[in-house]
């Protein structure tokens, strides 16, 4: 094989492998949504612990994106990569076989540790490799890859579940894990064969102090959302919690502030354009995620239905979702950020609004619901790329990294909020078999008032969610109209991949899919 060829499929093949480990990272994350009444029942998990399932996972990986991005610049990517992989695949088998409620969640928090470090460091291995003139098409198709795993994990997760148990999707993700550790230890280069600018760049110091209070924070605030987890201890708990999670935002933006080289540089959110890109992005994923796990509890408890069919319940989102992402590249040609990022928002909310009320204490036909969750899917693609176009173009080339990083933050904080609000609305007012019932799927064999509170419960809560669309299409509504002509797209497009190729020495990479 010739020098050239070599230059033109080494990185493809880097590309191959780390999608391996995108593919097993987000068919966990999202599957086990659906899921989670199977465990629940056969685990005998309270509500408490059921919530822990999904949120002690989500809240480390969120957690910990910002801080292994800091610790991949000193011990290396491929290192910390790779290390993640192998936690990661070994948590997920612990998980598999778990014999307590207690175990599993302590072993998807494990499993959180090792996500993180493949999240945070997929992107920079492909910036690292690509070049300028290909790195454009590498990280569209690995978005595209997050996507479609994300939006099929319910599928997976169901059928897995229906073939295999509840431990079915842990064993599916396992030797997933192992294919990815073996592929990526082959074709991954070691940090100092990336290039000149690897070996050039200033490595700033790791911001300890910034690191523990974000973990902290974002820990009292997810306390203070999950009642069920926090009042068995003291019924005054969630509000201090709340307290905490307020006093050291406070304290956490004074120390950003005054260091050197920060954790988040807070300087990026003074400018208007940026903070506004911020806000609708968290909008979006407030309002977004939790609707698959409030359909498969709705569809579990109050139809009966299994694992399986809930996923399949699911499809048009992630259909409408994969439809909208394809043809919003393209529109960025003719249209702002600011117009397709408003109607995709739009578009979520009324999905939102037609699913909220399609809900009844029976299960919903597909043909009366599909419609308002292929809307739901069709805004988030609308969405996703324009967001991310008017983020990258308000930024200084130097801090384009950060920012992106910090938008993956912002979003992983959305999903977080959406399930805490999602796992602590629809429960509220029931009794505590109810409350067991409704997470193990079988409230519909209690009491039909119970039912109609609990189908009641996920009513207002899309409704919620929907209310949060309209406020973040209305943040869409302040973008600026400058952010994107469709003349100046081809020399945005250049810069920006002229700043990832060339990254300036201050810029950290810690972007997520």
């Amino acid at each position: 094989m010739s020098e050239e060829e070599r230059a033109v499929r080494g990185p493809w093949r880097v590309f191959a492998a780390t999608a391996v480990g995108v593919v097993a990272v987000f068919l966990n994350m999202s599957g086990l949504t659906v899921a989670l009444p199977t465990i629940a029942r056969e685990l005998g998990a309270g509500p408490g612990q059921a919530d822990w399932i999904l949120l002690g996972y989500m809240l480390v990986t969120t957690a910990l994106i910002l801080v292994f991005g800091r610790i991949a610049d000193i011990v290396g990517r491929r290192r910390l990569y790779l290390a993640g992989l192998l936690v990661f695949t070994a948590a997920t088998g612990l998980a598999a076989v778990s014999p307590s409620a207690e175990f599993l969640i302590a072993a998807r928090v494990v499993q959180a540790v090792g996500a993180a470090a493949v999240i945070t460091n997929n992107t920079a291995l492909l910036t690292d490799v690509f070049p300028a003139r290909t790195l454009g098409r590498a990280l569209g198709w690995n978005v595209t890859v997050a996507s479609v795993a994300q939006v099929a994990g319910p599928v997976v997760g169901g059928a897995a579940t229906e073939l295999l148990g509840w431990r079915g999707l842990f064993v599916v993700c396992v030797p997933i894990g192992l294919i990815a550790i073996v592929a990526s230890a082959l074709v991954v280069p070691p940090s100092d064969a990336i290039g000149a600018r690897r070996s050039c760049r200033v490595r700033e110091p790791f911001d300890l102090s910034g690191a523990l209070l974000s973990m902290a924070m974002l820990t009292a605030l997810v306390l203070a959302l999950t009642p069920s987890a926090t009042a068995t201890v003291a019924g005054w708990m969630p509000w201090v919690c709340g307290g905490a999670a307020v006093a050291l935002f406070a304290v956490f933006v004074v120390v950003q502030k005054r260091r050197s080289h920060p954790l988040v540089d807070v300087a990026l959110l003074r400018t208007r354009a940026i903070s506004l890109v911020f806000a609708a992005v968290l909008a979006h994923a407030v309002s977004t995620y939790a609707v698959v796990l409030l359909a498969s509890l709705h569809e579990q408890a109050a139809g009966g239905v299994t694992a399986l069919k809930a996923g399949v319940l699911v499809t048009p989102v992630a259909v409408g979702t994969l439809i909208t992402s394809a043809v919003a590249g393209p529109l960025l040609g003719r249209f702002t950020p600011r117009a397709l990022a408003t109607a995709g928002l739009t578009t979520t909310a009324c999905g939102l609004l037609g699913f909220s009320l399609t809900l009844s204490t029976t299960a919903v036909p597909f043909r009366s619901v599909a419609p308002f969750l292929f809307l739901i899917g069709a805004g988030t693609g609308l969405f996703m790329t324009p967001s991310t176009s008017a983020l990258m173009l308000s930024v200084p080339a130097d801090r384009r990294g950060m920012a992106n990083g910090l938008r993956s933050t912002t979003q992983n904080v959305g999903y977080l909020l959406s399930t805490a609000l999602a796992l602590a609305f629809t429960t509220t007012g029931l009794s505590e078999p109810a409350r067991q019932a409704a997470y193990e799927g079988t409230l519909n064999v209690l009491a039909s008032g119970e039912l109609s509170q609990f189908v009641a419960n996920i009513r207002v809560t899309g409704l919620v969610l929907t209310g949060i669309a309209v406020t973040g299409a209305v943040i869409c509504l302040a973008f600026p109209t400058s952010l994107w002509t469709p003349r100046s797209a081809d020399a945005a497009g250049a810069a920006d991949l002229t700043a990832n190729a060339d990254p300036h020495p201050a810029t950290t990479r810690r972007a997520m899919p």
